[in-house]
């Protein structure tokens, strides 16, 4: 197959671009009067090192843009290995606790996050293994069977960090990779049932989880306990009105009231500061990502580059979806970032890598 190279797709480049800018803006926006005090004593704290995220994440989703995409296919399985490797690691004592939750590996000079690391290598050896599966990928036992393993493998190393909203995401991109794979609907609407069965499961069997999801249903039941994330949350939002309050003018994030306002939350930041108007701005540019994203994947020259790229695109939507339903309380709180936005530098890392296959693959078409 003759394959003719053109540009990247500019919209997708200038969309993600977009939204690296307006996350920059907000994380300082959000954590500046926070970050005054111990032990940061910095307001320019986080800014900082959202920016050295962005430099570091930019230079490796161009070097991505120009890798021949591939080549990933011969890494697929020890991408995998790796992948499962840091994730057992992260559970020993060389993983970093933090609010309870065990998901990082501290290096010294940067925390590392391998769940972020290990969904983009699950998305390749998934799109690897089903390019090579051909039509066999849709029978179950050759097909369906073995990412149904690879799936409860993979989220009950995540849900050991604990990280409920990882593992969905994770879980959630493959079964978007079995239907765009040509997965029977009847198979795939027993694992949605079974899958649903398994969250709530996961929701009721730990006592936290259990509080949050009771919260969610009646915020005001407990509205200084476990309430209070959803109910300032909204609060939030319905500040803002249409224009907001302005840049560093939110009373939530400023003040205090707003938890966890540079990271899970910040879309809430954003609908307080920039209003309506913002917030809508936002969930377009995310609309417009996928839009692009599915294009590409539909476009593509080869099954595996189509398969690649909607894992690529379907992992960040999920994201998305799941991070802005918990500030809008349409979704329990499961502790997720913002993709592109929020403060974190290994999500941006490899998110921002994701996007460099995906406009890699937005180089190649098939002549006609």
């Amino acid at each position: 197959m003759h394959l003719k190279r053109k540009a990247p797709d500019f919209i997708l480049f200038i969309t993600v671009m977009m939204l690296i800018s307006i996350g920059i803006v907000m994380v300082f926006s959000s954590s500046s009067y926070y970050a005054m005090f111990p032990p940061f004593n910095n307001p320019f704290w986080f800014l900082t090192r959202q920016l050295i995220n962005a430099l570091v994440g930019i230079p490796i989703m161009t070097f991505m843009m120009r890798f021949d995409y591939w080549k990933l296919k011969r890494w697929a399985p020890a991408l995998l290995v790796c992948a499962i490797l840091l994730l057992i690691l992260v559970l020993t004592p060389l993983g970093t606790s933090k609010l309870g939750a065990q998901r990082w590996i501290n290096l010294g000079f940067f925390s590392f996050q391998p769940s972020e690391f290990a969904k983009l290598c699950v998305v390749i050896f998934v799109a690897t293994t089903m390019a090579q599966k051909g039509v066999k990928v849709r029978t179950f036992r050759q097909g369906v069977l073995p990412y149904l393993v690879l799936m409860a493998f993979f989220s009950g190393l995540i849900l050991a960090e604990p990280d409920l909203g990882t593992a969905i995401t994770l879980v959630g991109t493959i079964f978007i990779m079995m239907f765009c794979a040509g997965v029977k609907l009847s198979t795939l609407s027993a694992i949605a049932v079974s899958g649903v069965g398994a969250v709530m499961a996961a929701i009721f069997t730990e006592e936290y989880r259990r509080d949050r999801f009771l919260a969610f249903l009646d915020p005001e039941g407990d509205p200084t306990g476990a309430g209070w994330h959803i109910l300032n949350s909204l609060m939030s939002l319905g500040s803002g009105g249409l224009l907001g309050t302005g840049l560093g003018q939110g009373r939530h994030s400023k003040f205090l009231y707003l938890p966890e306002r540079q990271t899970d939350f910040i879309f809430a930041v954003i609908g307080e500061e920039l209003g309506f108007i913002g917030g809508c701005l936002v969930i377009l540019l995310f609309i417009l990502f996928v839009w692009r994203g599915f294009k590409i994947a539909i476009t593509s020259p080869d099954p595996f580059a189509s398969l690649l790229a909607a894992g690529v695109v379907s992992g960040v939507a999920l994201q998305a979806i799941i991070n802005i339903g918990v500030v809008t309380s349409s979704l329990p709180i499961t502790g997720i970032t913002l993709p592109f936005v929020s403060f974190g530098g290994t999500s941006l890392v490899f998110t921002l890598m994701g996007v460099g296959v995906l406009l890699n693959i937005s180089r190649y078409i098939t002549p006609k």
